[in-house]
């Protein structure tokens, strides 16, 4: 999925839950949903693991499958 930059709507680069706007330095942060219900997701995070849990009854979402937004 494609995401553009907020302010001045170039292709952003994704790093995890992290966008950089390459044309004018904007930096964004997103927001982890679910790919079943595209509900947010819960970020656990401990000892440098991320993790991402659905509390609609997904449970636990690979990081592989998160769906990445940017925020409303």
């Amino acid at each position: 999925m494609e995401l553009l930059c907020p302010k001045c709507q170039h292709q952003l680069e994704q790093d995890g839950a992290h966008a950089h706007c390459p044309s004018c330095g904007n930096d964004v942060e997103l927001l982890a949903c679910c790919p079943d219900c595209h509900q947010p997701l819960q970020v656990l995070k401990a000892c440098g693991a991320v993790d991402y849990f659905c509390q609609n009854g997904h449970g636990l979402i690979s990081r592989k499958r998160v769906e990445f937004i940017l925020p409303a």
